[in-house]
């Protein structure tokens, strides 16, 4: 794919130098997939946002310098030295924070955060509704919370379970996803769709782990699924006012 084609869907994505990016993704472009999301949430400058699953910190970095928000970057196996050894060298020491956390174990004060996002992550650890309500505890009433991930095309797909078991036993159905959050009553969805650039984003993530000789198990379940039945996703919702704790 041409580099201008990719400039023109990703122009945040595309001031950071892609081999950069490539080395510190964990899958596909943690980048493009940021930026996609980006588009539903609103972030404004001085916000506190928790990036949950944040690997290896580049979307933090990505957030604090295309934003300038405050970023919490939690992941639970990233060390957190060599993350801030990355969050030094692009001069967002100011504004990133890495810890090496559980999710079900934050730490945070209730109502801390502005905004929540996980990118490529939440598949891992947020299917349970009580996940959900745990997590939305530490977002201030009225604040943001959005995730990027993968997703079946829909419930038929999802059932006829032909995907590498490691992937079938985390991925789930847009509507599932969708249901998820819009059944819980502490939020209000506003956004629940394959991502615009969804192709683009596959065709991308196929040819970089292609030319890298790589093993990556989505790369290649994504390589032989002719019928398009595994996408990228975006969702976002705003918490309610009315949320109690336990």
């Amino acid at each position: 794919m041409e580099v201008t084609s990719t400039n023109k869907y990703f122009p945040l994505s595309s001031r950071y130098d892609i081999n950069w990016v490539k080395k510190n993704s964990l899958g596909e472009n943690v980048l493009y997939n940021l930026e996609s999301l980006c588009d539903i949430i609103n972030f404004e400058p001085g916000m506190r946002v928790l990036d949950l699953g944040s690997g290896k910190a580049i979307s933090a970095i990505f957030l604090s310098k295309e934003f300038k928000v405050n970023v919490w970057a939690v992941d639970s196996k990233t060390c957190p030295s060599s993350n801030f050894k990355r969050i030094q060298e692009m001069n967002c020491e100011d504004k990133v924070i890495p810890l090496k956390l559980d999710a079900e174990k934050l730490p945070f004060p209730f109502e801390f955060f502005d905004v929540i996002i996980a990118v490529d992550s939440f598949m891992y650890f947020g299917k349970k509704m009580e996940f959900t309500d745990y997590l939305i505890q530490f977002l201030k009433p009225s604040g943001q919370i959005g995730i990027v991930d993968i997703c079946y095309e829909n419930v038929i797909a999802q059932n006829m379970g032909t995907l590498n078991h490691e992937v079938n036993n985390f991925a789930r159905s847009l509507r599932w996803w969708s249901n998820l959050w819009n059944d819980n009553p502490n939020l209000k969805l506003i956004a629940s769709e394959v991502v615009p650039e969804n192709e683009i984003i596959k065709k991308e993530y196929i040819k970089d782990v292609t030319y890298s000789n790589k093993n990556d198990i989505l790369a290649d379940e994504l390589s032989k699924d002719k019928n398009n039945s595994l996408n990228i996703f975006r969702m976002a919702a705003i918490k309610k006012n009315n949320m109690v704790f336990n």
